[in-house]
């Protein structure tokens, strides 16, 4: 299986709910640790184009209806994740650190699903 494959089952089982975000986050640092040893490429997926943009998309639980869409480029996620991070509070025991590092990890599509049933809010963030 290759890193790109491995990370995406990683990704999946957190979008299923069946780990949470922290032990998403330490796999995914394993992963790369081990394929670092073993020589592999980490960062990047080697047949596809550098992730471009930065979506974070939150939309009304029940209806789906977007109710916030905001798009931005990778090379300002540092900087608008260290911004975002002042306004949001940890949702799920996910903080912008581990959302940063899932970024840096070279991660693709959506790296995060979250379905708040107390605010009625659906967030999804992905890489693209």
């Amino acid at each position: 299986m290759s890193l790109a494959e491995e990370r995406l089952q990683i990704l999946k089982m957190l979008e299923e709910g069946q780990i949470s975000a922290d032990d998403a986050a330490k796999l995914l640092s394993a992963l790369e640790a081990g394929a670092q040893k073993e020589g592999r490429q980490v960062t990047g997926t080697p047949a596809g184009p550098a992730p471009k943009w930065l979506r974070i998309r939150v939309s009304d639980g029940q209806s789906g209806k977007p109710k916030v869409s905001v798009n931005v480029p990778m090379g300002l996620v540092n900087v608008a994740l260290k911004m975002g991070a002042k306004f949001v509070p940890e949702v799920g025991g996910l903080d912008m650190n581990e959302i940063n590092e899932m970024i840096r990890s070279g991660s693709q599509g959506r790296i995060i699903d979250i379905q708040d049933e107390e605010g009625g809010e659906r967030i999804e963030i992905f890489v693209e």
